[in-house]
């Protein structure tokens, strides 16, 4: 049987990419402007499918149609830190993804933004965004701007006369930690699957919650006891989260909440050494000094899943990036350490200075986010036809053997 081919697209690090290879799927490029992104890609797939360009000087058609294309679209027109131009921004790409999915006609897509995406101010656009992504096919002409692109779109949509390709797109905000993830990052991912497969398709639902955390950690202690500890100091912990764990500890369920517990930060790097400033252990857990609270940015406590990592235009924000222990400690997460809140593996290679791999890191979906969407979507559309072939050590879609 033939393989399940993938287009990415503004692959970045390669988080989402990785989730999908975990799924079986075969990358046949990867398309990425930043150099440096290129250069991590490149250390953990095989080179020649790694493109530095930007898309809008890509050859789609060098690849024919491929059964998945994906990526993360520049989020800064978008995100709640930015300037908020969106679609006056020159870096929305979104108009690029289109014209991409027009030329390769995948069976399906995923592609993943940030939560500001769906802000009120941004409304009419994103539902541009979703029509056009249902109607590639359908350009924009030389005459209209995008609001009368979108309203012709809507009289496309609201008809029974079209002929054209048409995609079934579904969107979701997504909370990385109700899949595992330890790590507090809501996402908006965008799924869409042709219309002519006839595919019945919907997001994976949540797998872990805060109250099965709760639970482990202050009813059945089972948190405590696999981590060797005598109790957890919430003196500092949202009082909101407090209030929750006292109710919790007056009234005891009879049965554990029916999820997995939400990751923490100790679940995740709690049996890494501390760091360094030689790196002894390895060479991306290399302390690095300087991490100072300051209102607002308290670093992560470690005995809950990590704030979202974020990737900073001038270096790395001081909260977001530092860990806390229990007497009130602050450091910097390791490149090695961030990996892991990502839940990259190990071995995986993140190129450049400690700055810059926190970037790269910051802006990645996390693997096993990226795999829950992926997998399921494989078993929807692929499941009873083509194998998806597993990338293994040694495989020619993927360097690093799967944790």
């Amino acid at each position: 049987m033939s393989e399940i081919s993938c287009l990415e697209l503004f692959a970045g690090a390669g988080g989402l990419a990785m989730g999908i290879s975990r799924s079986g799927v075969r990358h046949k490029a990867f398309v990425e402007w930043n150099q440096n992104a290129c250069q991590t890609l490149s250390q953990n797939y095989d080179k020649k499918r790694v493109y530095n360009l930007d898309i809008r000087s890509f050859d789609l058609t060098e690849f024919g149609s491929v059964d998945l294309m994906a990526g993360g679209p520049p989020c800064q027109p978008f995100s709640m830190g930015g300037k908020h131009k969106g679609n006056l921004d020159k870096r929305d790409m979104f108009p690029s993804v289109c014209q991409a999915i027009a030329t390769c006609t995948p069976e399906a897509f995923i592609f993943e933004n940030v939560k500001g995406i769906l802000r009120k101010s941004f409304q009419s656009y994103f539902e541009y965004i979703i029509l056009r992504l249902t109607y590639p096919e359908v350009k924009i002409k030389d005459s209209e701007d995008w609001g009368e692109h979108r309203k012709r779109l809507k009289k496309i949509d609201a008809s029974d006369t079209y002929a054209g390709i048409r995609y079934n797109v579904k969107f979701s905000l997504l909370n990385a930690t109700d899949y595992g993830v330890p790590q507090i990052r809501e996402r908006v991912f965008i799924v869409g699957i042709r219309d002519d497969l006839e595919v019945e398709w919907d997001f994976p639902k949540p797998t872990h919650s805060l109250d099965a955390l709760l639970w482990s950690q202050f009813v059945s202690r089972n948190y405590c006891d696999r981590h060797g500890l005598k109790n957890i100091n919430i003196e500092n912990w949202d009082l909101r989260l407090q209030k929750r764990i006292e109710k919790m500890g007056r009234q005891p369920p009879l049965f554990a909440p029916p999820f997995q517990p939400w990751q923490t930060v100790r679940d995740r790097i709690g049996d890494l050494p501390e760091p360094d400033d030689c790196g002894n252990f390895a060479e991306d857990h290399v302390l690095r000094r300087g991490a100072k609270p300051y209102p607002g940015h308290t670093g992560s406590y470690i005995d809950l899943p990590s704030k979202a990592l974020k990737a900073g235009d001038h270096g790395v924000p001081g909260g977001e990036n530092m860990i806390r222990y229990p007497d009130g400690r602050v450091r910097y997460y390791t490149t090695l350490e961030a990996k892991r809140i990502q839940t990259f593996p190990d071995r995986y290679k993140i190129w450049g200075s400690w700055t810059e791999s926190m970037r790269q890191i910051g802006n990645a979906v996390p693997v096993e986010l990226g795999y829950a969407i992926a997998d399921s979507l494989v078993r929807a559309i692929w499941g009873n036809g083509r194998t998806a072939v597993k990338c293994a050590r040694g495989n020619h879609c993927f360097k690093i053997p799967h944790d």
